[in-house]
């Protein structure tokens, strides 16, 4: 089985991964695939070539887009701009650095950040660089880029505010930091004039984008347990928003609903994922820590669906698409069930290397970065309609 695609660390600290989950016990298997007769058509629409992977790594690399755009970056350094609806690529930049998090994307910025501590923007019209700027520190989230702020998340629990002229530093926020976590930091997200992160401690803030002051504070997983192992807590996966609702999720935690303008907790479950949750207009998606994808409704919480059939296939988020949600595996599979009943409609392989980013949508198109430094846009192709299928004006008219 492959290795796990997340790792615990802790400062002066090394653990085994035996010693952490149960000795020298055999691990369980992940799922095998079952043979399904697909139910819709998907296909490829274009592929590229990005740069050098990243397998086993577990960085913030995935795409973004501006509508007519997306952009995505390599483990090794490069940057690329491509029309969304063809993969023509309209420029490449060679930053020669390891790249961890990115990009995000606004305000006609492309954000990256590199191992060494380096935040680097580009002109997202021709990818010139803009500033680079040394924040010290590494960050494994993609940037939120806003009229007022570049926001990075850094792994020592820092929030970080630079100016999107130059990327001087205008503000900071700091959380305290548990003595163990786990590799990853959940990426900020914009709503309205206030940013809001999630944090290793289990902590989820909204801060003022301009200021950098707390606007709220809410602990959606409280630390229980004895030992470090057992006290995890930490927000690191998807977090999203819709209108004024704002879904997080942490390790060995909660999933939760906040409302944006309060912090107040509206509903919440005792379930496990690190890599958070995706959301449509009637629901939200998750994957749990053993690869069950479940669907919960957008007000209540309450369980809509769920599968098993990828259990320990190291499942990412699952993505709405159109009338699916979609994720991906390790071994390179993109998965695509019924957004209503999660019903398993179809499967495609991306190739052979592992996908650690949830797959994302632009327009009518989906797209996916695999670790083997590609990225490939996919399809769903309408049923051809039927040659005497009535039609709508005729129906309305009598």
């Amino acid at each position: 089985m492959r290795a796990a695609r997340w790792l615990v660390v802790a400062s002066a600290l090394s653990l085994g991964a035996c010693g952490l989950f149960g000795g020298d016990d055999e691990e369980l298997e992940p799922a095998e695939l079952v043979d399904i007769k697909p139910k819709i058509k998907v296909r490829r629409a274009w592929d590229a070539n990005l740069g050098g992977g990243a397998e086993f790594l577990r960085l913030a690399l995935r795409p973004a887009g501006d509508g007519n755009r997306i952009y995505a970056a390599s483990a090794d350094g490069d940057v690329s701009a491509f029309d969304a609806n063809t993969g023509k690529r309209a420029w490449r930049t060679k930053l020669d650095l390891a790249l961890t998090a990115g990009p995000g994307v606004g305000q006609d910025l492309v954000v990256v950040a590199a191992a060494d501590g380096y935040v680097i923007a580009l002109s997202a019209e021709t990818g010139e660089e803009q500033w680079r700027v040394d924040i010290k520190a590494e960050s494994l989230s993609t940037p939120a880029v806003a009229a007022n702020a570049v926001v990075i998340q850094t792994v020592d629990n820092r929030l970080r505010g630079l100016r999107p002229f130059d990327g001087r530093e205008v503000w900071t926020v700091n959380q305290t930091m548990p003595a163990l976590t786990v590799r990853g930091t959940a990426s900020p997200i914009i709503v309205g004039a206030n940013v809001v992160a999630g944090f290793d401690n289990g902590h989820v803030l909204s801060v003022d984008l301009s200021t950098g002051d707390t606007q709220w504070d809410a602990m959606l997983a409280i630390p229980t347990g004895r030992s470090d192992l057992e006290r995890l807590s930490d927000v690191d996966g998807l977090l999203t928003s819709v209108g004024q609702d704002i879904y997080a999720s942490g390790y060995q935690g909660r999933l939760a609903s906040i409302a944006a303008e309060s912090g107040q907790i509206l509903w919440g479950l005792e379930i496990s994922s690190l890599e958070g949750l995706s959301a449509d207009w009637s629901s939200v998606y998750t994957v749990t820590d053993d690869g069950v994808v479940m669907a919960l409704s957008r007000r209540t919480g309450a369980e809509s669906w769920r599968s098993e059939i990828l259990l320990r296939r190291e499942p990412t988020l699952a993505m709405p698409y159109r009338t699916t949600v979609v994720t991906g595996d390790f071994e390179g599979y993109l998965h695509f069930f019924n957004n209503l009943d999660g019903s398993y409609v179809a499967r495609v392989r991306a190739g052979g290397e592992a996908i650690s980013s949830p797959p994302i949508t632009i327009g009518d198109l989906l797209y996916v970065q695999t670790d083997a430094g590609k990225l490939q846009a996919y399809r769903i192709d309408d049923p051809e309609r039927p040659e005497r299928a009535p039609d709508i004006a005729d129906d309305a008219g009598g």
